[in-house]
């Protein structure tokens, strides 16, 4: 087993990126294993750590199908949608209430 190279924070050679990054470029990793890291110093914690990609090696993103968006869409309403009013909320629901905010609260919604 190799030990990855370890760069500062900024001080990455050319040819490396992250995750976010190679999103940014319309690319993706495509398999290949993490080809380094990061590492930012924080105080009284260990350090942040980003790993790093080769960008000669990744992947074009794969285009987005009829059925993917579909597919897509229909989650997303799902997370929209209140179990216990069954209405659209127009916003994801807070997984901490797992319900609409007018459904977690009745009490505030009729005094407004």
């Amino acid at each position: 087993m190799s030990t990855l190279p370890v760069y500062r924070w900024r001080l990455a050679p050319d040819g490396y990126a992250t995750y976010r990054q190679l999103r940014a470029l319309g690319l993706r990793p495509g398999g290949q294993d993490v080809a380094a890291q990061l590492e930012r110093p924080r105080r009284h914690r260990g350090p942040l750590i980003a790993y790093l990609y080769r960008i000669d090696r990744a992947k074009p993103v794969r285009p987005m199908t009829p059925g993917r968006a579909a597919a897509l869409a229909k989650a997303m309403t799902a997370r929209r949608t209140c179990p216990n009013c069954g209405r659209d909320a127009g916003y994801c629901l807070p997984r901490s209430l797992g319900v609409c905010v007018a459904c977690a609260f009745p009490e505030e919604q009729c005094a407004a």
